[in-house]
């Protein structure tokens, strides 16, 4: 692991408990990132501000070398009540660090300012301080404003703390290892009426009961059974009073796969399926389908690249293959999808926290606080993966 002095690293764990104490939600970020562009200007970093709102970009460049990569970190926290009492807890109520997104932008500013000071390669890292990754696509406004156009890269990196990993543990793989995230409203409408005389109505609440049913169809005999997804019905809104046949009725949830092509097929199953049934009790639906995030899919050359880097940092045995992709989504994809690179998973352990006596919980846990001691590891990977593809 690379040498940082004492000093350094007091001052980033530091970093990364302000950030945690206060937490800003997605384009709300202001406070972030001007700690993150005053902290990178007093290291002399030029710094691009304001690209996909609150977003910010530090250019560290040795060299002459054309050749370049990017590192990005998110900076937005959840609308979570933290449970916490230790002194770094957030200060504003309903808004947590949940997902350790406050220990990503720390590892990376810290990375920028080592590199800055003793990085030995030959080429421009961007680092790329990203807002809004938490459902509302930051990554995506990023580009759509400049990024990739602003910052030209031939690949580009980034990485999450995971729970299902021991710290000291990374893991990652070629192809799908995240899915894409979709979510879904089905309005149904039929005729209202009273309770009592159900013969005088068309009953939105039973074609929401068949319409739930017959969705599962979709899964078990529509979709092939090596193609993994998961359709979730999460909301059913219906009604108003004990005696009264409603005349709407509204189903919502969410959709993940890992390739386009099974998800054409389950919105489309799934539009064809609430419209014939509904059509059957004359009733009207209409599905509002929204793709929001598509899947994470990491290219094989960059993976390799990060692999060999995984492995001179903490050797073969705790580097780990996923496997088994997991369905949780994350906008880098959108990166991805325009440029090469690969995503990691940095083991964060569920486990007694060393921050605090309590356990650490999982990720958007109203318990849950990055853990320092994987600050200088995250820096160290960084700085490796820049020295590996921007070599001299």
């Amino acid at each position: 692991m690379h040498d940082f002095t004492a000093t350094f690293l007091a001052d980033i764990q530091g970093i990364r408990r302000d950030i945690h104490a206060h937490p800003e939600l997605a384009y709300e970020e202001i406070r972030t990132a001007n700690l993150i562009a005053n902290t990178l200007a007093a290291h002399h970093i030029p710094v691009l501000r304001g690209m996909g709102k609150t977003g910010i970009v530090g250019i560290v460049k040795k060299g002459n070398s054309p050749r370049a990569i990017g590192i990005r970190a998110d900076m937005d926290a959840l609308p979570l009540q933290e449970q916490n009492t230790f002194a770094h807890a957030s200060v504003h109520a309903g808004k947590m660090h949940a997902c350790g997104h406050d220990g990503h932008t720390a590892m990376l500013l810290g990375a920028a300012i080592d590199l800055k000071r003793h990085g030995d390669f030959d080429g421009t890292v961007y680092a790329i301080f990203q807002p809004a990754e938490e459902n509302y696509g930051g990554a995506r406004r990023m580009i759509d404003e400049g990024l990739f156009g602003q910052c030209p890269m031939d690949a580009i990196f980034g990485m999450h703390n995971w729970p299902d990993y021991a710290i000291g543990e990374f893991a990652t793989t070629p192809g799908p290892i995240m899915a894409s995230s979709n979510t879904f409203t089905l309005t149904i409408r039929g005729t209202g009426g009273h309770g009592a005389q159900p013969q005088r109505t068309v009953d939105p609440v039973m074609i929401a009961v068949q319409v739930a049913q017959g969705w599962q169809n979709i899964m078990t005999r529509n979709k092939s059974p090596l193609d993994a997804a998961v359709l979730s019905i999460t909301q059913i809104h219906a009604g108003s009073a004990f005696n009264i046949v409603p005349d709407k009725a509204i189903l919502t949830g969410t959709v993940r796969t890992f390739s386009t092509s099974v998800l054409d097929l389950i919105e489309s199953r799934l539009r064809e399926t609430a419209e014939g049934i509904a059509s059957a009790f004359h009733a009207t639906a209409t599905l509002d389908f929204q793709r929001n995030y598509p899947p994470v899919v990491n290219h094989p050359e960059e993976t390799a690249r990060v692999i060999r880097v995984m492995e001179s940092l903490v050797g073969k045995e705790r580097t780990h293959t996923q496997s088994v992709p997991t369905m949780v989504a994350e906008d880098f994809s959108f990166m991805l999808a325009r440029k090469p690179g690969c995503y990691v998973f940095m083991g964060n352990g569920a486990r007694e926290h060393a921050n605090n006596t309590a356990p650490c919980g999982f990720l958007h846990s109203p318990t849950y606080d990055f853990d320092d001691t994987m600050l200088p590891l995250g820096m160290t990977f960084w700085m490796r993966l820049a020295r590996e593809y921007l070599g001299r």
